[in-house]
C-alpha cells in the first residue's frame, strides 16, 4: 500500500514520468469531453452569454486546477478533482427555471453544505462502513462502461481503434508503461492519415472572469442547491474516494472534501457549479499505466491540474479543440487508460467469498447506469449491494 505522506524531500518534477504526464492529459481530455457539451446547453438553456459560459468553465479549470495540484501535493496522492457531470446534467433542466443570480446563490448553498460535511467529519465515518469489496465493485462499474466504449467505437472506425487497439497490446507486453502514450500517438497519426483532424474551426481566446452578485431564493435552493448537493456527495465523492481507496490511498476524505466545498464556495460567484473528487478520470491517474511506483502517480494527478489551469485559460475554445479530434480517438484511449483499474477493481471486488453477491450486485447496478429521482447509478449501486449483504448475512445467520 502507498504511504500517502512521507518525510522524503517533495521532488514532482523528478518523480515524473512520461506516462504521468500522458496521464494527465488523458485524465484532463477525458473529464472535459464526456461534459462540457452539457456545459454549453445548460447555458443556452438559461439564456446564458458567450462571456459567461466562458467564465462558468474557466472557474471549474482552475478550482479543479488548485485542488489538484495542491491536494496531491500535499498528501503525495494523486487526488484528481473535476467537477460534477450528473450536476451538468441536472443543471440542463434546472436552470433555466431560475434567475443567473439565484443559480449562484444555489451553487453557494451546495458549496456549504459541502464543506460542513467535510468539516464534520460526517462523510469519513459512513465511508468507514462501506466494505472494502463493495467500494471496488463501485470502482469496477463506474468505469466499466467507459472502458467497453472502444469495442463499441470500434464499430465505427474500425481502422482506427484496432491500430489503437493492438498497439496498446503490442507495446503493454514490451513496455508496459508507454502502452498508452504509443496508442495515443498512433491513434493521432492515423486520424491524420485518414482525414479526421479538423483543426478549421480552432483559435485561441482567453476567457474573461465574470463576476456575479448571487441572490438566494428558496425556489433556487430546492430545485439547483439541494440536489447539486445530493449528487456531488453520491455521484462523485463517494465513487471518487472509491478510486483511491481500490488503488490502496488511504488518505482521509473529510481534508478533500472541506478543501473541494471551500474551492466551491470561492469560485460560485464566477459561475462555477462545483468541484468534485473526480472517478472516472482520478482512475487513470491512480492506476498502474500513470506510474510504475504507486508513491509517485501524485504527479500524473499534478500534471492534470497543470493542464486544467491551461485548458480554463482557454476555455473560450475548448469546445472548438475537442472536436477537432475523432470522438473515436478519445473513447479509446481513455478506455485503455482504464483497463488497469478495472482489472484491479474486479480483482478486489472479488476476493472475499462471503461479500460476492453483494459485490456483483453492486458491479451491475452501477455499470447499468440506472438513474432514479435524478440520483445516479453509483449511489442505487451501494444501496443495492449493502441490501444484498444484509440480506444474505441475515439468512445465515
Amino acid at each position: 500500500m502507498p504511504n500517502p505522506i512521507t518525510s522524503a524531500p517533495l521532488r514532482p518534477l523528478a518523480d515524473t514520468a512520461p506516462s504521468a504526464v500522458v496521464a494527465g492529459f488523458i485524465a484532463m481530455m477525458t473529464g472535459y469531453t464526456s461534459s462540457l457539451v452539457l456545459m454549453f446547453q445548460a447555458g443556452q438553456a438559461a439564456g446564458l452569454t458567450t462571456a459567461q459560459i466562458s467564465s462558468w468553465i474557466w472557474a471549474l479549470s482552475i478550482g479543479m486546477a488548485v485542488c489538484s495540484i495542491g491536494l496531491s501535493l500535499r498528501y503525495r496522492t494523486p487526488i484528481t478533482v473535476a467537477w460534477s457531470t450528473p450536476g451538468a446534467a441536472l443543471l440542463i433542466t434546472s436552470l433555466g427555471g431560475v434567475s443567473y443570480a439565484e443559480a449562484i446563490g444555489a451553487f453557494i448553498t451546495c458549496a456549504v453544505l459541502v464543506t460542513i460535511c467535510g468539516l464534520t467529519g460526517s462523510f469519513e465515518r459512513l465511508l468507514k462502513r462501506l466494505p472494502a469489496s463493495l467500494a471496488a465493485a463501485l470502482l469496477a462499474g463506474i468505469l466499466f462502461k467507459i472502458g467497453s466504449e472502444i469495442f463499441i467505437a470500434a464499430q465505427h472506425r474500425t481502422a482506427l481503434v484496432l491500430c489503437m487497439f493492438f498497439t496498446y497490446l503490442i507495446v503493454k507486453r514490451l513496455s508496459p508503461r508507454y502502452a498508452v502514450l504509443a496508442a495515443l500517438v498512433i491513434g493521432t497519426l492515423v486520424s491524420g492519415l485518414l482525414g479526421l483532424l479538423d483543426f478549421s474551426h480552432f483559435s485561441l481566446q482567453v476567457a474573461q472572469p465574470q463576476w456575479t452578485t448571487p441572490s438566494f431564493s428558496l425556489a433556487a435552493t430546492i430545485s439547483i442547491g439541494i440536489p447539486l448537493f445530493v449528487v456531488a456527495m453520491t455521484s462523485q465523492n463517494m465513487p471518487g474516494i472509491a478510486v483511491l481507496r481500490a488503488d490502496g490511498y488511504q488518505v482521509a476524505a473529510s481534508p478533500l472534501i472541506s478543501v473541494t466545498g471551500i474551492a466551491s464556495l470561492l469560485m460560485a460567484p464566477f459561475g462555477s457549479h462545483g468541484v468534485n473528487l473526480a472517478a472516472i478520470s482520478a482512475a487513470i491517474c491512480t492506476g498502474p499505466q500513470a506510474h510504475e511506483d504507486p508513491s509517485k502517480r501524485y504527479t500524473a494527478a499534478v500534471w492534470c491540474g497543470v493542464f486544467y489551469a491551461i485548458a480554463g485559460t482557454f476555455g473560450a475554445t475548448l469546445a472548438a479543440l475537442f472536436a477537432a479530434l475523432p470522438k473515436e480517438l478519445v473513447l479509446s484511449i481513455a478506455a485503455l487508460a482504464l483497463f488497469g483499474s478495472i482489472i484491479n477493481g474486479l480483482t478486489q471486488a472479488m476476493s472475499e467469498p462471503k461479500e460476492r453477491e453483494a459485490a456483483l450486485v453492486t458491479f451491475m447496478v452501477t455499470a447499468s447506469g440506472l438513474t432514479l429521482f435524478s440520483v445516479g447509478s453509483a449511489f442505487w449501486g451501494i444501496i443495492a449491494g449493502v441490501l444484498t449483504l444484509l440480506i444474505l448475512n441475515a439468512r445465515k445467520a
